[in-house]
Parts: structure tokens; sequence; C-alpha cells
């Protein structure tokens, strides 16, 4: 069994289910590329996301973050224009200022990865299910905002440390979490 959010009608969500969500994560180009999707996800069903991930590749050149962070107007109107992403100017122009803030963090912590895992201590947290955000998510929101971030919330930020596996939150009658289980046992 799967965690019971995964729609098994669709191959996409189950593959990122089984192969990406909840695993630890310490590579900056997915770290960022995680952070921009959890952002286009606000406020909508992470499904629709999903679905348009490699789209998304595309447009923002496979989430090269230097890429990103050098977007002018030109590129801003061309994304504005690919129907095959979430054209949301405001959710646009927040993903190429946190691409800039992103290298700012990496510069200052040698990766990215350095920075959000010192929160835990480098530790992966076993949350209580249920959860839409944590002391956690919080904390790191408001560094992230105080930094310069948009569109990174609580919420949001609950959600990306769950994709990125330092909240392991899958369901206690998932095989991932029966997995994590045998593994420490």
């Amino acid at each position: 069994m799967r965690c019971s959010w995964v729609n098994l009608k669709n191959q996409k969500y189950i593959e990122y289910h089984d192969k990406e969500w909840g695993i630890a994560s310490y590579d900056d180009r997915y770290l960022f590329e995680m952070l921009i999707l959890e952002l286009f996800q606000s406020g909508l069903n992470w499904e629709i996301i999903l679905n348009k991930r490699e789209s998304f590749k595309k447009a923002y050149d496979n989430f090269d973050v230097y890429k990103i962070s050098r977007y002018d107007n030109k590129k801003i109107i061309e994304l504005m224009n690919n129907k095959n992403i979430i054209r949301n100017k405001l959710k646009i122009e927040a993903s190429i200022n946190n691409a800039k803030i992103f290298i700012d963090i990496k510069n200052e912590f040698q990766s990215f990865s350095n920075y959000i895992w010192s929160f835990t201590n480098y530790k992966v947290i076993h949350s209580k299910k249920n959860k839409t955000e944590s002391a956690l998510s919080k904390k790191i929101s408001e560094d992230l905002k105080k930094r310069g971030m948009k569109f990174i919330g609580s919420k949001i930020i609950y959600s990306y440390l769950q994709a990125i596996g330092v909240i392991f939150d899958h369901e206690l009658k998932c095989f991932k979490y029966q997995e994590e289980v045998c593994i420490k046992n």
C-alpha cells in the first residue's frame, strides 16, 4: 500500500511517491527544482504541478539556478505565454527572485543543502501524521522571508521539507514507512 494521497490512476504520481517523495536529498539542483515547484503549487493541487513538471523543466532551463537568476522581462513574457506551465506573473517573478536568494544562501553555506539540513542538525525528522506545518517549517519560512524569498509560507515549506526528505512523513500503512521501520530495526 501507498500513502492515501497518491492517485493510483496517475503513473507520474506513483513514480514520484515511490522514488522521490520523502527520500533525503542533498543535491542543490534537485533542492532548487523542488523549491520552485512548491512555489508554483501554492494554492493548487500538487498533482497539477507534477503533471506539468516536464514542461516546467523545459521552460525553466532544467532548473539551472544561475540561468533563472538572470531571467529578464523578455523571459517573463515568454513564461507568461507558455500554456504548458502555471502562468502566474507573481509566481514567475518570485521564482526569479528566489533563484537569486538561493544562490546567496548557497554561497554563504557552501551549498543550499548545508543550509536546509542545518535546521535539523542534518537529521531526518520523523513526523507525527496529518500535519501541514510545524515549528520547523515556520522557522525556515521566517528565515527565508528575512532573506527575501517570496511564496514560501510555513505550509509550502512543510510540504517542501516532506518532498526533499528532511521530514519523513509516509503514512503507517505505506510500504515506504514499512521499509523505513525495517531499516531502523
